[in-house]
Order: C-alpha cells, then sequence, then structure tokens
C-alpha cells in the first residue's frame, strides 16, 4: 500500500506548473462534417427533382430546388428553378423564381424570370420581374413590395348596423 518512506524521501522537485496537465500546441482536429463554432454552415447542395419523377403533394425547404418533372401541388424554396420539360400544377413561391418550362398556378416570389421557353397560365406577384421575348404568358402580374407573405389580401370589414334605441 503506502510507506512513510517514500513521501519523506528526496526525489526530484515538482513545481505548480509542472502539476498542471500539458495541452498540446496545436489545435485537435475536428471530426469530418463538423464547422468550427461561429463558422457560417456550408450551403447545402440544390435538389434535382429529375425528369422522370411525378410528386404528387406540397413541397417546402428552405434551399434550392430544380424542378425538371411534374409537380401536382404547392412549392415554397429559396431558389426555385423550373426546367424546360418541367410542369409544375401549383402555388410557387420562392425568393427567387426562374421558369424555362411550364407552370399552372400562382407564382409568388421577390425575383421572378420568364426565359424565352417558359409558359405560365396564372397571375404573377412579384417585387422585381423579367420576361424574355418568346415567353407565353397568361394571367395577370402585380408587384407588391412584400410578395411571399401570405397571398390572400385582407377583406374590408363589413359595414355595422347603425344601434336601434327606443324611444
Amino acid at each position: 500500500m503506502f510507506s512513510k518512506s517514500r513521501i519523506n524521501e528526496p526525489g526530484p522537485k515538482t513545481t505548480p506548473e509542472s502539476d498542471k496537465p500539458k495541452v498540446p500546441d496545436t489545435p485537435m482536429p475536428r471530426p469530418a462534417g463538423e464547422a468550427p463554432a461561429g463558422a457560417p454552415r456550408p450551403k447545402a447542395p440544390v435538389s434535382v427533382l429529375s425528369s422522370d419523377l411525378t410528386v404528387v403533394g406540397n413541397l417546402r425547404t428552405t434551399g434550392d430546388v430544380q424542378v425538371e418533372g411534374v409537380v401536382e401541388g404547392d412549392i415554397r424554396a429559396h431558389l426555385l428553378t423550373v426546367g424546360e420539360s418541367a410542369t409544375i400544377k401549383g402555388e410557387i413561391v420562392a425568393d427567387d423564381i426562374v421558369v424555362n418550362g411550364r407552370v399552372v398556378g400562382r407564382v409568388r416570389g421577390l425575383k421572378v424570370r420568364l426565359t424565352s421557353t417558359a409558359r405560365v397560365e396564372g397571375d404573377i406577384v412579384h417585387k422585381t420581374i423579367a420576361i424574355e421575348s418568346g415567353a407565353h404568358f397568361e394571367g395577370s402580374v402585380q408587384r407588391q413590395d412584400d410578395p411571399l407573405a401570405s397571398g390572400v389580401t385582407p377583406k374590408l370589414a363589413p359595414p355595422t348596423a347603425a344601434a336601434k334605441t327606443e324611444d
């Protein structure tokens, strides 16, 4: 166990600094895929819906989406690119929208671009818009400062009936 003689034996002198564990001067490597604290996260790659894919239902993401197939439902994204072979039947809402294919439904975006191959059947609510020569568009165009806000315009309150007083 313990012996008193070892305690009293002279040995190498220790200083308070040598009692502390040594920390390596080089930083420890981080596991793969882990970003350093405070550093911005790397941007996720674009999600691509290929031309042989049909989606029935709504899509929602904070990232970027490129549609080459058919979507029957609403799409909400940061950047939405509608490919030349794509068809979307539903409302699309995004910060940036580039339409190369067909959209049947409302389009709401801060920045909307219809290329020469675009076919849009529906209303467009935008902050800025660009329509290239050759684009096919049927609907109305409305500029709004915040087109991403709920697409429902507020209704006026019905007039209140005058209170009847009895004499």
